[in-house]
C-alpha cells in the first residue's frame, strides 16, 4: 500500500524542518509520494517565499529592479542546500528562471518556482525522484482541472520512477504553460496524487496537531477534533477553518481515502482523521467557524410580480458582475442574498443600480454589518432541540441574531450576527456545547 504525504510551508521553511520531514518520510516505507509547498516563515518576522515571489512578479511587471529581492529569495534556498550539503545548483536554477522571465514567462510561472525549488531540494535530500507537477497535474484550456489525465499521468510516472517528490500548488495547460491552483492549493496536489495511486491514506503535515473545534485566536486552548467527515470539513473550511484547502477533499472522497492532519514538529501526537463516515460517538458539535464582513442585500418585489422570474432576474445581475453568493433567504415578497463583502466591494453600486432596474422590484436594501457563525456537527441530527439550544445561548449572551440558515442534512446551523459580536458568539457557543 502507498501513503501520500504533503508538507506545508512551515514544514519546509529551513534545513532543520527538512530534517524533520526526512525522519517522518523514511520512518515508514509506505510513504512513497511526497508533495511539498514553498518554504514558509522560519520565525514571526520572516517572509513566506510565495509572498516574495508574488512581489518579484510585480517588480518584473512594472520594470522595477528586482536584483536584491531575487538575491534574498535565492539565499533561502542556498541556506537549505548548504546546511544539508545537497547537490542542487541553486544559482543555475535562478538563471534559468530569469531567462524564462525575459522570454515572457508570467506571474504563475514565477510564483510556481517556490514549490519547484523546494521539491528539487527535498528530492535530493530524500534520495527520491523529482517529478515536475507540470508533467503530471493537467489543466484544460478553460482553467478547469482534468482529473482523468492527471490520474493517468501520475500513475504512469509513479510506476516508472517509484518514490517521488512533486511540487504542490501548480500544474500546466496542454501547451505546457504553468497554471496555479488558488492559494493553499498544494493540499489539492497531494489529494490528486493520493487519488491517482489509490493511496491507503493521505497525510497532510503542518504545524498544528490536527484541526481544532474553534479558532485558538478566539477561544483559549480549544479541543482537538479527532474525526471529521468530508461534509463537515467542507462546511468548516468554507466558513474559515483554514487548516486544509476546502477543495482537497474532492479527489479522495470518491475512493474513500482518509486524510490525516498531522504535526511535523510533534509527529507522535494524534491529529485529525477526515473520512467519509466518522463515528457517531462524542460531542454533538464537531466544530465552530465563521467569517466577518458579509453584506445582506434584501430585494422586495411587487405583490403582482412573479417570484420565480424576479429571483431569476436578480440572480442574473449577480452573475453579470461575477459575484459569488453565500446564501439566499426567501419570504413571500422578498428575498435576501448574502455575499462576502470582499466579493462585491468593487461592484456594489453597479450591482445595486442594476437590481433597482429589474422589472417588478420595488426596493433594494443593504445591511453592511454582518458576520456569519457556523456550528457544524454530524451528530446534531441525532439530538432534538439543538437549534433551540444554540439560539438560547445567543439570547443569554445578549447577542442579536440577524439571520438563520440550516441545511437539510442538518449538519450545520449558520447564524448571522453583528461584526462586533462575532468573537463573543463563537466563545459563547464553545463554552456551552463543548
Amino acid at each position: 500500500m502507498i501513503k501520500v504525504v504533503k508538507f506545508g510551508g512551515s514544514s519546509v521553511a529551513s534545513s532543520t524542518q527538512f530534517e524533520k520531514v526526512k525522519n517522518i518520510v523514511l520512518s515508514d516505507p509506505k510513504r512513497k509520494i511526497v508533495v511539498v509547498s514553498a518554504p514558509g516563515k522560519r520565525r514571526k518576522e520572516d517572509n513566506k517565499i510565495t509572498d516574495m515571489l508574488y512581489l518579484l512578479s510585480s517588480h518584473v511587471k512594472y520594470n522595477i529592479d528586482a536584483s536584491s529581492l531575487i538575491a534574498t529569495i535565492a539565499e533561502r534556498y542556498e541556506e537549505i542546500k548548504t546546511e544539508l550539503n545537497l547537490g542542487v545548483d541553486i544559482k543555475r536554477e535562478f538563471e534559468i528562471i530569469m531567462e524564462n522571465v525575459k522570454k515572457g514567462a508570467g506571474e504563475e510561472y514565477i510564483v510556481s518556482r517556490g514549490e519547484y525549488l523546494s521539491a528539487k531540494l527535498m528530492a535530493s535530500y530524500l534520495g527520491y525522484t523529482f517529478v515536475d507537477a507540470q508533467d503530471v497535474v493537467k489543466f484544460n484550456y478553460d482553467g478547469t482541472l482534468n482529473e482523468e489525465l492527471t490520474a493517468e499521468a501520475t500513475k504512469s510516472k509513479f510506476e516508472e520512477v517509484g518514490n517521488m517528490v512533486v511540487p504542490g500548488f501548480y500544474g500546466a495547460y496542454p501547451s505546457g504553460e504553468i497554471k496555479l491552483f488558488s492559494r493553499g492549493g498544494s493540499d489539492v496536489t497531494g489529494s490528486l496524487m493520493a487519488m491517482a495511486v489509490n493511496a491507503e491514506r493521505y497525510e497532510n503535515w503542518t504545524d498544528v496537531s490536527g484541526m481544532l473545534v474553534a479558532d485558538p485566536r478566539i477561544v483559549e486552548n480549544p479541543a482537538r477534533i479527532e474525526e471529521v467527515t468530508y461534509d463537515e470539513l467542507r462546511e468548516l473550511s468554507y466558513m474559515g477553518a483554514s487548516v486544509l484547502h476546502e477543495e482537497s477533499v474532492f479527489p479522495v472522497r470518491e475512493l474513500n481515502i482518509p486524510i490525516y492532519i498531522l504535526n511535523t514538529n510533534k509527529p507522535n501526537e494524534e491529529g485529525t482523521k477526515i473520512c467519509k463516515e466518522a463515528s457517531a460517538q462524542g460531542r454533538f458539535v464537531t466544530g465552530i467557524a465563521g467569517k466577518k464582513n458579509f453584506k445582506a442585500i434584501t430585494v422586495t418585489k411587487s405583490v403582482n410580480a412573479d417570484k420565480l422570474t424576479a429571483v431569476s432576474d436578480v440572480l442574473g445581475v449577480f452573475k453579470k458582475f461575477s459575484v459569488k453568493l453565500e446564501h439566499i433567504h426567501t419570504s413571500v415578497d422578498s428575498f435576501t442574498i448574502l455575499v462576502n463583502g470582499s466579493e462585491i466591494e468593487k461592484t456594489l453600486y453597479d450591482v445595486l443600480s442594476d437590481l433597482r432596474r429589474v422589472n417588478g422590484i420595488v426596493s433594494v436594501d443593504v445591511d453592511n454589518d454582518l458576520a456569519l457563525v457556523a456550528v457544524v456537527g454530524r451528530n446534531m441530527v441525532l439530538k432534538p432541540g439543538i437549534s433551540a439550544k444554540i439560539f438560547s445561548i445567543f439570547g443569554k449572551s445578549n447577542i442579536n441574531i440577524k439571520t438563520i440558515a440550516q441545511g437539510t442534512k442538518e449538519i450545520n446551523i449558520i447564524v448571522g450576527v453583528q461584526n462586533a459580536d462575532f468573537e463573543k458568539a463563537i466563545k459563547a457557543v464553545y463554552n456551552e456545547v463543548i
